[in-house]
């Protein structure tokens, strides 16, 4: 190949350049921090709307040149604290800029892929709170230092002990669609963990590796500092296991608590009064049509070297 063959025209060699250079972009997901960050006389828009419409439309143009644009939250309390650290004026555009791609290095974060941002900022937001649980379970599960007996660590023993807590409890719920909920006393406000598993014809759960670490984090914290808690599953059964008569899906609800550092089932009345009672009144609730409420699976409980 000679020399006039390799040469690229430079308005075209630009363009294949900004493909390979990836951008990042920080949202103001709703109202309110929208309203946070007019107060700074550099920011140039005045309707959350219309704000999101022409972000819209140029992460629909960055996606259309090939450009890979990760999107981030922007959170006008952090940026201010960044801009207080680091001595930043708050009311510069490159100061939001340098913020943005902090966030975009240290938060949650979600690949643009040509969808609505209404469509993606609820995915989003739910990152966002879910890297928040597993950041505030993974400083109080570090709370519960070595075993003063061996040595081990108490939180790596823990994390062990819940990942096979979660595994005999997918194993013993079976197939169908799973709803898990846990929630651990362990620290104020209390950890809550959300995780989704389906599994049909006896195959292995699917689960989304996210989801999965940080519930096992939060069940974690509350098996190390032996705290109190709960888990809640609420399972759809598969399509293959209802009846002709069926008038639809049934779930079936069931629930543990945490004790000795692992899961006790509840019996079917304590499920259906903690389903069917209004935490903040007390007053009961009807309970839910199509919806039985069972009692709590058992589980082979493994042996405890750290309980003393």
């Amino acid at each position: 190949m000679t020399s006039a063959s390799r040469h690229t025209d430079p308005s075209t060699a630009r363009r294949a350049l900004r493909r390979e250079i990836p951008s990042s972009a920080a949202v103001l997901a709703d109202e309110r921090d929208f309203t946070a960050m007019r107060r700074y006389r550099t920011f140039p828009f005045d309707d959350h709307r219309s704000y999101l419409r022409q972000l819209e439309t140029l992460l629909r143009r960055l996606a259309a040149q090939g450009v890979l644009t990760t999107v981030s939250l922007f959170d006008p309390a952090a940026y201010e604290k960044y801009c207080a650290d680091l001595a930043l004026d708050p009311d510069r555009p490159d100061s939001r800029s340098r913020y943005t791609a902090e966030a975009a290095r240290t938060g949650a974060t979600l690949t643009y892929q040509g969808e609505p941002l209404s469509q993606l900022l609820p995915l989003l937001v739910e990152e966002a709170d879910r890297q928040a649980t597993w950041d505030h379970a993974s400083g109080v599960l570090a709370r519960a230092g070595r075993c003063d007996a061996c040595g081990d660590d108490l939180a790596h023993a823990a994390f062990a002990r819940a990942t096979q807590a979660l595994q005999e409890l997918l194993t013993a719920l079976g197939d169908g669609t799973h709803h898990l909920v846990c929630s651990v006393a362990a620290a104020e406000p209390p950890l809550l963990a959300v995780l989704h598993a389906t599994g049909d014809d006896g195959a292995r759960p699917q689960l989304a590796e996210s989801e999965t670490l940080v519930f096992c984090t939060v069940l974690a914290a509350g098996f190390a500092l032996r705290a109190p808690g709960g888990l809640v599953s609420r399972t759809t059964s598969p399509p293959a296991a209802r009846t002709a008569t069926s008038d639809g899906p049934r779930e079936t609800v069931r629930g543990w608590a945490l004790g000795d550092s692992w899961l006790r089932p509840l019996g079917a009345a304590e499920v259906f009064t903690a389903y069917c009672t209004d935490a903040d009144t007390g007053e009961p609730i009807p309970p839910e049509h199509g919806v039985d409420y069972a009692p709590g699976l058992p589980l082979t409980t493994p042996p405890d070297p750290h309980h003393h």
